[in-house]
């Protein structure tokens, strides 16, 4: 049995597919204007027909970490998968400390095809991926629902229109895009908009030097904002910990976050209340788990991000947050939600503002292979 496992999980093929796929609604962050999000389909094959899949996105374009989509799928096609072509992909820690040595960074990429090894050696087993990485924690994850920088009239509208359908009851709103003192009176009008006690978070990007964010933070916390990501610059660390000490809300650290060196930074530090995690800035589900046990350590929050994924990552990051004791902050899975359509047959299923994990094999998530043409570039 076990010759016949190592067989099957020789890898013989890795393709990707370009997918672009329009949003509901545009999505306005303090740098542009998303109106539609670009998907790396990623395929990994075994030499007897075994398939496992997996996506790579990047949050609507290069604004946010320099990586696009056309570069992602160069760096899998002509760099990452010719490392793996032959290779036994049930050892996926092994061959990713691999590839890490050879080609530094290239975390989207990474986490596009971590993601399809991991689906693949979950259908071998017949084993949900949760399983693979310890079992659950939970069953289901809370689902903040984001919106761009536009309007308060907008705003609350879409928010008012969440909370009576019950389909959300958190919300976290952009910021960072206008003049601060104007955005700051923007988020004041939405939050007098909606009922009192909303958890309402703020999502700077950055866009703020520390002086700015200590004018305007506390007016944020008045007016019921709770949580505040990324107020300053990703470099300016020493900015965001003095942030974190005078802040009555929680300071989120998104962008200063990216791997398990930045987690013991700033965990030792306390440079932030919560850590976001994402599977793609992080390079995939092993990196997440280990930033993950680093903020429960200390002591520290962690919060299920997201790149807006199809069902597909969406499914991945639910196993993995489900498999991590330290996302007690929530989650922000929302990405299918936004998108118009979906690639997969059986999108992932979200009730009473929660998205619920599945049992299926691998990531439990079957490609509609006529969306996937229709979407192909």
């Amino acid at each position: 049995m076990t010759a016949h496992r190592a067989q099957r999980l020789k890898i013989e093929s890795i393709e990707t597919t370009v997918l672009d796929i329009p949003l509901v609604r545009p999505h306005v962050t303090s740098v542009g204007r998303i109106e539609k999000q670009s998907i790396a389909l990623v395929r990994v094959r075994t030499t007897d027909g075994l398939e496992g899949i997996g996506e790579a996105v990047v949050p609507g374009g290069p604004w946010w970490s320099g990586d696009t989509i056309e570069g992602v799928e160069v760096l899998i096609r002509r760099y990452l998968a010719p490392l793996l072509i032959g290779e036994d992909a049930s050892r996926i820690d092994f061959q990713f400390q691999r590839l890490n040595k050879l080609i530094p960074g290239a975390a989207f990429a990474k986490a596009g095809l971590e993601m399809a090894l991991w689906d693949l050696l979950g259908k071998n087993l017949g084993l949900p991926v949760y399983q693979l990485l310890g079992g659950t924690h939970r069953r289901k994850l809370a689902v903040t629902w984001a919106l761009g920088a536009d309007s308060p009239e907008i705003v609350a509208e879409e928010i008012q229109r969440k909370l009576a359908e019950g389909s959300h009851i958190s919300f976290k709103l952009k910021m960072g895009k206008s003049e601060p003192a104007t955005d700051v009176a923007r988020i004041a009008d939405i939050c007098r908009r909606i009922p009192d006690g909303t958890p309402l978070a703020v999502d700077l990007n950055g866009a703020w030097d520390e002086s700015t964010a200590r004018r305007w933070i506390p007016v944020l916390s008045e007016a019921g904002i709770s949580l505040i990501e990324q107020p300053v610059a990703r470099w300016d660390l020493e900015g965001l910990s003095r942030l974190t000490q005078i802040s009555t809300a929680r300071i989120m650290a998104d962008e200063s976050l990216l791997d398990v060196r930045d987690a013991l930074n700033l965990a030792h530090s306390r440079v932030a209340n919560v850590f976001a995690l994402k599977l793609a800035k992080s390079g995939g589900i092993r990196e997440v788990q280990r930033i993950g046990s680093i903020a429960e350590a200390y002591g520290v929050a962690c919060y299920g991000g997201t790149t807006i994924e199809s069902s597909l990552g969406t499914a991945a990051a639910v196993h993995a947050f489900c498999a991590c004791g330290s996302i007690t902050a929530g989650t922000e899975l929302f990405g299918p939600l936004l998108l118009t359509d979906d690639i997969v047959e059986e999108p992932v299923r979200y009730s009473d503002g929660y998205v619920h994990l599945n049992d299926g094999p691998g990531l439990g998530v079957i490609l509609d292979e006529r969306k996937v043409a229709m979407y192909s570039r």
